[in-house]
């Protein structure tokens, strides 16, 4: 769910180690046995972000220990989250905005606004502290609020860096980021690409699908698209360009499939979690809800590659090269289980936090029921496991601690009320105009920050306007939560694609261009559940049948039409009514999916009754 952070070298990365296990055994321990008072639990969540980040992450580039400035900056981390715990008393019973903070109160929270900018900047580069630093501006010379009562918002309420998104990396991501490092070092990973490979590899186009169903299976457990592309396009990439995929088709293919994992249920991204608090819902509601549009992403992604793949002509991988299937479950499905129990749980009624932790629990024991997956099972691998996922949280944590300091400034200043009343104005009541202002902050916003604080900029100014002009909730936010991770591969800024350009060695923007195409579905599926918050799974079961059956019709139809292969190889206009048809079947109204099916049905019929030869103006 986060990029992981660098291990660091010598006696200090052993402290590092440490602190990291520290950190991991604590929270599985709140997990099991319940959270303590708000802000202590999110105090002592951002005390160990501290810790590990100026171990991890010196000053001076090159280095690989903490340097004298790192150390005191790690002291003064430390004394800033520990002095709420030391004065809780005095902070829980005073008024705030009334009872005046002390000096002391006063100096701890400007130090503790230095370090959350300072801290996300060594993870995440300067995009989101800078975005912080615009709306502290805003606040002190734009508005009537002095710098005291800023500061008393942003430290001593649970409505700044301790706040409720602060609490969601605390009590939610970092278990199931922990879920994730156990499934990948209990063998899971090597498990879905071997079931990717045998379930598609034969097919046409085969790599390809590979990348698409192994890359979705992998991101159930990672959150991240810049992890998911490095783990599974290490092989998928290579795969697919040996088998005669273009390397940007080929790169592509796989920053797309590495980025729908963070939609892709049972186990989402981090902002998926940060929702479910937002609305106020449990996480299986929040996972109900993205089922079908992160199915109909992956459907289209997959029909996309196996129709590029028979315009081209390209086969699948070689007889050798693919395990049967049934091999595959018997000697490595049971991996499969700890997913299950945490399904399983989460179906019970169990909290997410809980059924993470009974699903890691699993993970090596399951390990070791058969003899070919006990290699490599011991000690040091649970150990690197906990450091991994502790390691792999502080993106998150240190991300949604400064996003703290966004929504605590836009709280008090009153800047979300503004925004609402100005977009609904400049939209006059048009959904659709607002819509399209909403995606494309999305994705500059997602562009310079990860999906967690993006999505929750998004909420805090512009899900409001939506909510406002009739957009169901739900629907609204996962609208702001999908455009969020688009930027991973929307360019100039799309990092899964950097990352994905890199392994198949080709070029950028060539990248970036098949990988818009790619996922084009994914920009269309928001506007279709805002329109049809069926999609969603909400409303009558018949409706929500029809809304699923013609929007998955439509996606087909936009796939074929961008990959210039139906039945046949299209030409220029059958390229034009497959798209129209698709724009007809993913309409709210009846009688426009009516005719959008009889266009689809024309154009099948007539390249049935032409020749299986190419066309010109393909």
């Amino acid at each position: 769910m986060s990029e992981e952070v660098p291990a660091g070298a010598g006696p200090w990365r052993q402290v590092a180690r440490i602190v990291a296990v520290v950190m991991a055994l604590w929270h599985l321990w709140v997990a099991a046995m319940g959270p303590p008072e708000a802000m202590i639990f999110r105090a002592l969540h951002l005390l160990f972000a501290f810790l590990l980040v100026f171990l991890l992450v010196p000053t001076r580039r090159g280095r690989t220990a903490p340097g004298p400035e790192d150390l005191a900056l790690l002291v003064l981390g430390a004394t800033v989250t520990l002095y709420p715990l030391l004065t809780y008393e005095q902070i829980v019973n005073r008024i705030p905005y009334i009872d005046e903070p002390t000096t002391l109160d006063l100096v701890a929270a400007g130090l503790a606004v230095l370090l959350v900018l300072e801290a996300t900047r060594r993870v995440l580069g300067w995009a989101l502290p800078a975005t912080a630093l615009a709306f502290l501006v805003y606040a002190l010379l734009f508005t009537t609020v002095d710098l005291k009562t800023l500061l008393d918002q942003l430290y001593l309420t649970t409505e700044g860096i301790f706040g409720t998104v602060l609490g969601v990396s605390a009590a939610y991501v970092i278990v199931f980021v922990l879920f994730g490092s156990f499934m990948e070092r209990s063998g899971t990973g090597r498990l879905f690409m071997d079931f990717a490979v045998a379930a598609t590899g034969r097919s046409v186009g085969g790599p390809g699908k590979v990348a698409v169903l192994s890359s979705s299976l992998f991101g159930t457990v990672s959150g991240s698209a810049v992890a998911n592309v490095m783990v599974t396009g290490q092989i998928t990439i290579p795969l697919m360009k040996r088998t005669g995929f273009r390397p940007p088709f080929a790169a592509a293919v796989e920053a797309v499939a590495s980025t729908g994992g963070q939609i892709m249920p049972p186990v989402m991204g981090a902002a998926a979690f940060v929702m479910a608090e937002f609305l106020g819902v449990s996480y299986l509601q929040v996972t109900i809800w993205a089922l079908v549009p992160a199915l109909l992403f992956y459907v289209a992604a997959f029909a996309t590659v196996h129709l590029e793949a028979r315009r081209q002509g390209l086969a699948g991988l070689a007889e050798s090269e693919v395990p049967r299937l049934s091999h595959v479950l018997r000697e490595r499905g049971h991996l499969f289980l700890p997913i299950a129990l945490l399904l399983g749980t989460l179906l019970a009624g169990y909290s997410a936090p809980r059924a993470a932790l009974i699903g890691l629990l699993a993970c090596f024991p399951v390990a070791l029921l058969r003899r070919g997956t006990r290699e490599g099972i011991h000690w040091r691998a649970i150990l690197d496991a906990l450091e991994d996922g502790a390691r792999n949280t502080l993106s998150v944590a240190l991300a949604c601690a400064c996003a703290g300091i966004v929504i605590g400034t836009i709280a008090l200043t009153g800047l979300g009320i503004n925004l609402t009343a100005l977009l609904v104005g400049l939209a006059q009541n048009s959904l659709l105009v607002a819509l399209l202002v909403t995606m494309v902050a999305g994705i500059v916003l997602g562009m310079g920050m990860p999906t967690t604080p993006a999505y929750i900029v998004m909420v805090a100014l512009l899900v409001p306007a939506l909510v406002k002009l009739g957009v169901v909730t739900p629907a609204a936010h996962m609208f702001a939560f999908y455009f969020a991770i688009l930027s991973a591969i929307t360019p100039p800024v799309a990092l899964a694609v950097y990352a994905a350009a890199g392994l198949a060695r080709s070029e950028l923007w060539a990248t970036g261009r098949e990988a818009v195409r790619l996922g084009a579905a994914g920009f269309l599926v928001p506007f279709l559940f805002v329109y049809q918050p069926e999609l969603l799974l909400i409303g009558e079961p018949w409706r929500v049948a029809v809304a699923c059956v013609t929007a998955a019709i439509g996606v087909l139809a936009l796939a074929a039409a961008l990959a210039g292969q139906f039945l046949r190889p299209c030409g220029r206009l059958e390229r034009v009514a497959l798209g129209l048809a698709a724009a007809l079947l993913v309409s709210p109204e009846r009688l426009a999916e009516a005719v959008g099916i009889a266009l689809l049905a024309g154009t099948a019929l007539l390249q049935l009754r032409r020749p299986r030869v190419a066309v010109s103006g393909t």
